[in-house]
């Protein structure tokens, strides 16, 4: 799956394995390995930074390409209630609550 996805990804920036590979500092026959099946990458997570997508898209164990990003949740989850417990929250508690939030999840 990983070389399919890679082939694609690169078609849809609108990028040449020459291109890629210069990115990675390796040559383009290395970058073509990679699409060939013939050699995988060894830093799949910069691979996926690079084209903005999860490590488990380029594998192919997900058809979801975008990563989730905790920071986007929290703020959807945090704007989605204005109280607790009968008491208006206030910024500083949203940011409390965040970085809580941010320190329980981000080794998940």
């Amino acid at each position: 799956m990983l070389p399919e996805r890679l082939k694609t990804l690169r078609l849809e920036t609108k990028l040449t394995q020459k291109q890629i590979a210069q990115h990675f500092g390796i040559s383009q026959q290395s970058y073509a390995l990679w699409e060939n099946g013939k050699r995988n990458p060894k830093h799949l997570q910069t691979i996926a930074n690079f084209f903005n997508v999860s490590t488990d898209y380029l594998l192919g164990d997900t058809d979801i390409k975008t990563p989730v990003r905790l920071d986007d949740d929290l703020d959807i989850a945090l704007d989605s209630f204005k109280s607790f417990d009968g008491k208006t929250m206030t910024e500083n508690d949203r940011e409390t609550i965040r970085d809580v939030l941010k320190e329980m999840f981000k080794d998940k």
